[in-house]
């Protein structure tokens, strides 16, 4: 019975929840960032390359016979996949520059004053002004 309590008290923890939700959202994210690079961002750019698909290049290291398959060394979805990865880590990577830009522009204001450190400043000047 102890081990099912112990399990239930890491299950219900806040760290493990707050864990969960961070694996979701950002599984959804990762869907978000896909489609940004599959739907808008490769197009233009499979354009610019003169509509070169990577991902159907290939080597046939043994021909169809009747009805097996060739079997293929398929380095056109490779190199794909390492262009899409390019492209998401340099999303990704821009999105957090910029999320830090914002971060900091935040942190610069400076805060004002609170009222211990005016009553402490109101003492220091009276202390000086004695001297």
């Amino acid at each position: 019975m102890g081990m099912i309590k112990e399990f239930k008290e890491f299950a219900v923890k806040g760290n493990v929840i707050d864990m969960a939700i961070g694996i979701i959202i950002g599984v959804a994210f990762g869907k978000i960032i896909t489609s940004l690079v599959g739907d808008v961002i490769m197009p233009p750019i499979g354009v610019a390359l003169g509509g070169v698909d990577f991902s159907s290049l290939s080597i046939v290291v043994k021909e169809a016979v009747e009805q097996k398959p060739a079997v293929l060394i398929s380095y056109g979805k490779f190199l794909q996949t390492i262009i899409d990865f390019t492209i998401i880590a340099f999303t990704v990577f821009m999105a957090v520059k910029g999320m830090n830009a914002l971060k900091k522009k935040e942190e610069a204001a400076p805060a004002a004053p609170s009222n211990q450190e005016l009553l402490l400043a109101e003492i220091r000047d009276l202390l000086r002004d004695t001297k």
